[in-house]
């Protein structure tokens, strides 16, 4: 049977917990700012770490990639001080496009329900 909580689960959410309060509290990039960290994914050797991304001024995300990926060497300082394992995984900072793609899916639903109840109130 598997553990339903394996290390690098626990390691996965305590670096996800830990980026957004150093993000939130510590990184004084002005391009950064209103970022929320969804995910994170590490390979198994805990050698680079995928940070997922969302923002909430869309049309800054690129500032706002820039300015995560140059506070990646502060950040995984930062990191190493308070998550304590041997090997402190490399940052990459992705943007995660679900949250757009999810409101966007969400509006086409929408208008397909209403273009049905529009067309059966004609019949």
């Amino acid at each position: 049977m598997p553990k339903e909580f394996s290390r690098s689960s626990r390691v996965v959410e305590q670096i996800k917990r830990e980026l957004a309060e150093l993000i939130r509290l510590e990184l004084k990039d002005p391009r950064v700012k209103f970022v929320t960290i969804n995910d994170v994914e590490i390979t198994p050797d805990y050698a680079h770490a995928k940070v997922f991304f969302t923002v909430l001024e869309t049309d800054k995300r690129a500032e706002i990639e820039a300015g995560l990926v140059r506070g990646a060497g502060f950040l995984r300082r930062e990191l190493g001080k308070r998550v304590r394992i041997h090997t402190l995984p490399q940052l990459h900072f992705v943007y995660d496009a679900s949250v757009e793609q999810g409101a966007r899916m969400s509006a086409l639903i929408d208008e397909a329900v209403r273009s049905d109840a529009k067309s059966g109130e004609e019949e």
